[in-house]
């Protein structure tokens, strides 16, 4: 795994210093000035910039990230002992530990048919006042209670909209002081005076995915502002203690691989591909105070993003879920699973997207925050994959018809209109034997 993520990590390394050689632009300069004035004056209207990007790529997609999993293999394991057939079909061929449907109705036991949920209740003929109201009622004494523990709990069940931004903060712990306001200061100031070659990685994702959304174009100014200050903020450095990953490095000019001359690049160890922007995104919703919804995004990131783009070995790692997605279909949509292998439209394919974003983008807002409530209930990214596999279910019909992978993509091209909680029990209670 460790050498998969450093090959990886190398590949990426030299996409971006090849482009750092091709427009012969610095990976970092001081700003002069002037420049760093006139930035400061436009810092929350940076959108009405239009700066030439068109020689800028994303250094990589989700898609080529899809092709280092599917060719990872252990060397360890031996093919041709013990090996079941099924585990032949998927894409992902390293085998580790993932929970099936007993499991993950053991492990998200509130999602079940007889609990309560937002999400749901909401659209049945049940009177609001007999959960609603009372949910409510609890959300509002947990608040009171500053008890991280019981938000945790709390929001497996959904968060009203109006006490989600507090429960999640509580959650995170993130309380926003003055030295926190202070900090992000800071982090703007730096941005202020260092122009990195990785902003206009940030400048150029933000065009090509937040502000092509009907959804989330009103937040670019927003977009820019925390992004930028995250790609410079060393606190992030942390989390690689306890990630797969290592942070990129660059070495001072002249002093090519001398180790006392080796600097994180970006500062904070984290190169953003296409997509980035839109794990931010989404949280634009729920705070407008530009410290706290840092502070929030950075501690998603640390907590559960992150682990969707390195590869790992752990359970809410983005290869056990895209195992546990194959695995789900094979064992309780074998036909579908064969058939759409068979056409050349594996799933995997499909669905990789969404899950590598988190569904962001993908769901309808208020789904999607329903969805991000049960990451942070259960500290998991599993609901993830059984989310992607519960689509597969619910669009089944359709797709035992294609019969190419275009169509297939064509089926599954909108899933904004699908209400993900039902989704989800339908596929975990109801519809799964």
């Amino acid at each position: 795994m460790r050498k998969a993520q450093t090959t990886w990590e190398k590949r990426v390394l030299k996409s971006l210093n090849s482009m750092c050689t091709e427009l012969n632009i610095p990976l970092a300069r001081k700003r002069p000035i002037d420049e760093q004035k006139e930035l400061l004056s436009k810092w929350n209207e940076m959108g009405t910039e239009e700066p030439d990007l068109s020689l800028f790529r994303p250094v990589y997609a989700p898609k080529d990230f899809l092709e280092v999993l599917i060719n990872l293999r252990n060397p360890n394991y031996d093919n041709g002992e013990l090996v079941s057939f099924r585990s032949q079909l998927g894409l992902i061929q390293v085998p580790l530990n993932i929970k099936d449907i007993p499991e993950l109705r053991e492990f998200f036991q509130e999602l079940n048919l007889n609990t309560g949920q937002l999400g749901v209740d909401d659209c049945t003929q049940v009177p609001p006042e007999l959960f609603e109201n009372e949910h409510m009622r609890i959300g509002k004494k947990v608040l009171a209670e500053d008890d991280s523990a019981a938000a945790q709990q709390f929001v497996r069940q959904g968060c009203p909209t109006s006490l989600r931004a507090e429960l999640w903060a509580l959650i995170l712990n993130i309380s926003n002081q003055a030295e926190d306001i202070l900090y992000y200061e800071q982090l703007k100031s730096n941005v202020i005076q260092h122009d990195l070659l990785s902003d206009n990685l940030i400048y150029k994702d933000v065009k090509l995915t937040a502000n092509n959304d009907d959804y989330y174009f009103v937040f670019e100014d927003y977009l820019y502002q925390v992004l930028l200050c995250f790609s410079r903020d060393t606190s992030v450095l942390a989390h690689f203690a306890y990630n797969s990953a290592s942070p990129p490095k660059s070495y001072i000019r002249g002093k090519l691989g001398l180790e006392e001359y080796a600097v994180v690049y970006p500062p904070n160890g984290v190169i953003p591909f296409h997509g980035f922007s839109m794990y931010v995104a989404p949280l634009c919703f729920l705070y407008n105070e530009p410290s706290k919804l840092y502070q929030i995004f950075r501690e998603m990131y640390v907590r559960y993003f992150f682990r969707l783009h390195s590869i790992s070995s752990h359970i809410s790692g983005i290869l056990s879920l895209c195992l546990l997605f194959e695995s789900l279909l094979q064992t309780h949509l074998p036909q579908l699973f064969y058939h759409l292998r068979e056409i050349g439209a594996q799933p995997l394919r499909i669905s990789f997207k969404w899950m590598v974003r988190a569904f962001s983008g993908y769901l309808a807002t208020d789904q999607l925050l329903l969805l991000w409530d049960r990451i942070l209930g259960y500290d998991s990214l599993e609901i993830l994959a059984v989310l992607a596999a519960a689509v597969f279910a619910f669009r089944a019909v359709n797709l035992m018809e294609v019969t190419s992978l275009a169509a297939a993509e064509a089926v599954l091209a909108d899933i904004s209109t699908l209400k993900v909680i039902p989704l989800l029990q339908i596929f975990l209670y109801a519809a799964v034997s």
